[in-house]
């Protein structure tokens, strides 16, 4: 039997269809947009997290658990994790 493989993208597409789960997954939205901001910056620099921790002064872990949606970061260890990676911390507030 052959098996179908899915990319993400579509998985995603399908997966929103179900209103219960659209929902939550539009609740989680700005978590999610932190961990793709975070993931991306870090490797535009070419850090590992081990790396990246480092330049900050904490442990790879805390790394780990922000990039995985376990940590609920305060503002200043955003900022200075914005400092790390030589970038700018912007938090906005936009209209529904």
């Amino acid at each position: 039997m052959k098996r179908k493989h899915l990319d993400f993208a579509s998985y995603k597409k399908a997966v929103l269809k179900e209103p219960i789960l659209k929902a939550e997954y539009d609740r989680l939205q700005p978590e999610f947009a932190l961990i793709e901001a975070v993931l991306k910056a870090r490797r535009e620099k070419g850090l590992t997290q081990k790396e990246l921790a480092k330049k900050m002064g904490t442990k790879q872990t805390a790394i780990s658990r922000l990039e995985s949606g376990r940590a609920n970061p305060s503002v200043a260890f955003l900022k200075k994790l914005a400092k790390s990676l030589n970038t700018h911390l912007e938090i906005r507030f936009t209209q529904q």
